[in-house]
C-alpha cells in the first residue's frame, strides 16, 4: 500500500506541474544591463553589456514617428529612460513601466501648454487571439504575451532603456 501511495502521489505532482501555466517565469541567466529599442525597425533587444541576449518584434504607438511630446499624441518616447515599475495585473498581460516623462519632457509639454502624458510601458497583448499587424498602442511598446513573460522575468527595475527613432 505504501508503494502505491508513493506512485500515485508522484503522478499527481507531475500532472499538476504539467497543467500549471503561470505567466511568471524564472530567469537565471546573465543580467540584462540595457534594453535597446529601434522604433523604425520595430525591434527591441535585451543586452548584457554589449552582448545581445534576446531580440523581439514590437509594436508602437499609433503615430510612432517622432518623440512623444503631449498626452494622447500616440507617439512612443525617444531617449534614455529606466524601467521603473512593474504591473503583474496589467490589462495587457504583464507590463514594465518606463520612466517617461522626465523633467525635460514635462518642461517641453508645459511650454506647449499641454500635459506630457505618462504610463508608458512595455506590455503584452490585450487580446492575444487578435493578430495586430500595425502599431496600435497609445505610446507603449507592445510584444506578444509569451515574449512579455520572458522580458518581465529578465529585466529588473532600474535597468536603462534607450528608445531610438
Amino acid at each position: 500500500m505504501k508503494r502505491r501511495t508513493l506512485i500515485l502521489g508522484g503522478t499527481a505532482l507531475v500532472a499538476l506541474g504539467a497543467c500549471s501555466s503561470s505567466k511568471f517565469k524564472r530567469y537565471n541567466g546573465p543580467e540584462v544591463t540595457y534594453v535597446v529599442v529601434n522604433k523604425q525597425d520595430r525591434k527591441m533587444w535585451l543586452l548584457h553589456h554589449d552582448r545581445v541576449l534576446e531580440e523581439y518584434k514590437i509594436q508602437l504607438g499609433f503615430a510612432p514617428i517622432g518623440h512623444k511630446e503631449i498626452e494622447g499624441d500616440g507617439k512612443t518616447p525617444e531617449g534614455t529612460y529606466v524601467i521603473d515599475r512593474r504591473n503583474p495585473n496589467s490589462r495587457f498581460h504583464l507590463s514594465l513601466g518606463i520612466s517617461y516623462p522626465n523633467e525635460f519632457d514635462r518642461k517641453r509639454a508645459e511650454d506647449l501648454g499641454q500635459k506630457p502624458g505618462g504610463d508608458i510601458f512595455i506590455h503584452g497583448q490585450k487580446d492575444p487571439s487578435k493578430k495586430d499587424k500595425t502599431d496600435w498602442t497609445w505610446g507603449c511598446i507592445a510584444v506578444r504575451n509569451k515574449d512579455i513573460e520572458n522580458i518581465y522575468a529578465m529585466v529588473r527595475d532600474g535597468t536603462p532603456i534607450l528608445l531610438n527613432p
